[in-house]
């Protein structure tokens, strides 16, 4: 379950309507202003919705936080004979994260029109959206509107008149962590082994079927939309100079009222955890929290009164990432938490760069020994040198990601190591 409190505190611009199953039909949803957006997209000319994009200061959802417009103007002039494609990822596979997948299980029509423009404004006459393989729900819903959508003329040849044609289509992935890269995500798109590709050359010149393309994620696109309908000076009363708009962030761990909210980007951090969330549900006080996902550096409870926006963020030393945010209160192992993250990528790991593939491998033993009271002190430089070799050194950024949380576990919980590491030699298990 996801979206399921809402609080007087939210904008909800694009998590509105959750809840309202009318609204994943196409007439529910041109009854509640669907499809306003794409009618006004096409009678527009590509470069324009690009510069209203780049104008709004819209920035990537998915993650990295990249100018939507930006990475739009990236793509090459057109030439006849080569094709543009837009994707769409819907992988959504950071743990913690359920935004994604909570658009497009109450939304569907909103990512379509998000779909539609975007192609539009990239000159793409196909789209796809790339669905997590674990999505049944979500790619049933998706399938249906898109169904829909064609049979009413709202994809296909001439929309609305137009003379503009757009195809789209839904392509289910297997489920694998690093298809949420968007190299790998098109070599699985391909029919290819998911893989990261070196890069350059980058997607916007060599992308899906080595053509020219455009990766963005759900909220970014449905974000776009609501730009194109609104416009740029709409959407910047939003959030902060330079983090504008709302965000979805995805509320987990020990928190009263765990879920979706949609935030101006900026909110202070610490009332959206204690009052929109409610604190922790035992009364226990805060002891650690993951701002952006399992692959950004931990804060600790005194390093929660700053902005939620990608600024604020950077300068507490962490990352916005995509919003996902896991409390933990003071009963928590910082350890195992950390040792099953880092699990996680280890058995997500391509295996294609050896720093990830078995830099990702080690740390997870030496976690694990450390949590079962049978590590030693130079264990924790062991680690750190391991997550130094990890970091910048790999194709893509999965063994950055789980370099993070060890580093910054180490930094601001060290006593929590050294004390499994006491309480290993007490019992008599610290024999290695």
């Amino acid at each position: 379950m996801a979206y399921p409190y809402r609080h007087p505190s939210e904008v909800q611009l694009l998590s509105k309507h959750f809840g309202e199953p009318e609204a994943r039909t196409l007439q529910g949803w041109v009854e509640r202003g669907g499809y306003q957006a794409l009618r006004k997209a096409l009678g527009m000319s590509p470069a324009d919705i690009v510069t209203e994009v780049k104008n709004s200061g819209l920035r990537g959802r998915g993650g990295a936080g990249f100018p939507t417009g930006m990475k739009w103007s990236f793509m090459p002039k057109k030439e006849p004979g080569k094709p543009h494609f837009l994707v769409c990822n819907a992988d959504e596979s950071e743990p913690g994260t359920f935004k994604d997948r909570e658009l497009m299980r109450w939304t569907p029509h909103a990512l379509i029109e998000g779909c539609l423009i975007g192609a539009h404004a990239i000159h793409a006459e196909h789209a796809y959206i790339y669905i997590r393989g674990e999505f049944f729900e979500a790619a049933q819903i998706m399938a249906r509107a898109i169904e829909e959508a064609y049979a009413a003329g709202y994809i296909g040849r001439n929309i609305f008149g137009s003379g503009i044609d757009l195809d789209l289509t839904l392509h289910i992935g297997a489920g694998a962590y690093i298809c949420g890269e968007e190299t790998g995500l098109l070599n699985s798109l391909e029919g290819r082994r998911g893989e990261p590709r070196v890069k350059p050359p980058f997607p916007a010149i060599a992308g899906a079927f080595r053509y020219p393309t455009a990766v963005n994620n759900v909220e970014s696109l449905i974000a776009a939309a609501q730009v194109v309908l609104n416009g740029a000076e709409w959407y910047k009363q939003y959030g902060t100079e330079k983090s504008v708009g709302t965000k979805l962030f995805c509320v987990s761990g020990h928190v009263k009222r765990p879920g979706n909210y949609e935030m101006p980007l900026g909110f202070n951090f610490k009332e959206f955890i204690y009052d929109v969330c409610g604190g922790t549900p035992t009364g226990k006080p805060v002891k650690a929290v993951i701002p952006g996902g399992s692959s950004v550096p931990i804060l600790k409870a005194d390093e929660l009164d700053i902005g939620m926006d990608y600024e604020s963020m950077a300068a507490a030393g962490t990352m916005l990432g995509c919003g996902s945010v896991i409390v933990m209160d003071e009963g928590v192992n910082v350890v195992k938490q950390v040792r099953r993250m880092v699990d996680f990528y280890a058995h997500e790991s391509c295996g294609q760069c050896t720093p990830c593939r078995e830099g990702t491998a080690w740390s997870s033993k030496i976690l694990r020994r450390i949590e079962m009271g049978r590590g030693a002190p130079e264990d924790l430089d062991t680690l750190l040198q391991i997550s130094d070799n990890m970091s910048g050194k790999t194709i893509c950024v999965l063994s950055d990601a789980a370099a993070a949380p060890i580093v910054s576990s180490i930094q601001k919980f060290r006593d929590d190591y050294l004390a499994l590491m006491q309480a290993g030699q007490l019992a008599g298990a610290g024999v290695r």
